[in-house]
């Protein structure tokens, strides 16, 4: 049996021929640029039949969360690019430390910016990367997101196998059905967005897919843990102007407040929107309403609804 490294690609569905866009050269722009549009738009489906899977991700690893565990991205070129870019984002949207949520890449941060295609062919950097960012140093609860539109990148199964080594969640995301990753993993979730508009250039549809599916998974999880007050972004950082006036704002919503007060509240909190919000709807002091949310795991949901969720200790 061929290894990952040595399958045919032309096999694979990421790297077939679209014929659909066999003459893309030769439209006018507008019509070349409402062909791709329209590629595009069969992405939100192939992402809505792995619902099912993104739940049980977004399900399991939020457990994880509560056990202390973190939530590892790693891929190589788009697919790596993607999932360091989403894990960049979570520490400034909900208030985490950079630890919590982290993203690798084939080749390391200068892959980035610059092409390292010939990172990706090592299973061994895979696992060893992974490893020395800290993976499962320690306890079992981490858990590895393996990116990988083709579904058999070498750096990405190697990484996935040390995990799973290590008795540790395994998430495989790609876009071929059937993949050596999806085998690989404990949870698969595999948007076939079929051929690409470019032959075989998987920062288009395939990566399309993989940005919303990453999103769903940091989103749902932050959700899952209480970072957030319905749709409110209670766990943001107010580290500029900005976010000054958003983190006041969400106070007014969410404590029925006038501005004014909501300026007062960020600042008596020590600039922290839940406990603001806490102090303003339950007319708590600063170190109650911190001690009331601690009682709640950080549950903004669980504080103001005691009835609902009965406090429980952390």
């Amino acid at each position: 049996m061929a290894s990952p490294a040595n399958l045919n690609l032309a096999q694979l569905v990421t790297e077939s021929r679209n014929p659909a866009t066999n003459h893309l050269d030769e439209l006018p722009t507008l019509e070349m640029l409402q062909l791709i549009n329209s590629e595009d738009a069969k992405v939100a489906e192939a992402v809505r039949l792995e619902l099912p899977s993104i739940a049980r991700a977004v399900d399991e690893i939020s457990a994880r969360f509560r056990q202390r565990g973190r939530l590892f991205y790693i891929g190589a070129g788009t697919s790596g690019r993607l999932g360091v870019l989403d894990a960049s984002e979570c520490p400034p949207t909900f208030s985490v430390s950079a630890d919590l949520v982290q993203g690798l890449i084939a080749g390391g941060d200068r892959a980035l910016r610059l092409s390292s295609e010939h990172s990706e062919d090592s299973p061994e950097d895979g696992a060893r990367d992974l490893e020395q960012a800290g993976f499962a140093h320690g306890q079992r609860h981490d858990i590895v997101v393996g990116i990988a539109a083709s579904g058999r990148t070498p750096y990405v199964l190697g990484a996935l196998a040390w995990a799973k080594s290590q008795s540790c969640l395994t998430v495989g995301l790609s876009c071929v059905p059937n993949s050596a990753l999806a085998l690989a993993a404990n949870i698969a979730i595999t948007p076939v967005t079929g051929p690409e508009v470019i032959t075989g250039s998987t920062r288009m549809k395939a990566g399309t897919a993989t940005k919303l599916v990453l999103n769903m998974l940091s989103t749902g999880v932050m959700v899952r843990t209480g970072a957030t007050y319905g749709n409110l972004m209670v766990n943001v950082r107010p580290t500029n102007a900005k976010l000054v006036d958003r983190a006041q704002r969400i106070i007014v919503e969410a404590a029925g407040c006038k501005p004014e007060q909501a300026a007062n509240l960020l600042r008596e909190s020590g600039n922290d929107v839940k406990t603001a919000i806490v102090m303003a709807r339950l007319n708590l002091s600063r170190t109650d309403a911190e001690s009331a949310l601690y009682r709640a795991n950080g549950s903004l949901t669980h504080v103001l609804n005691p009835e609902r969720f009965p406090q429980q200790e952390p």
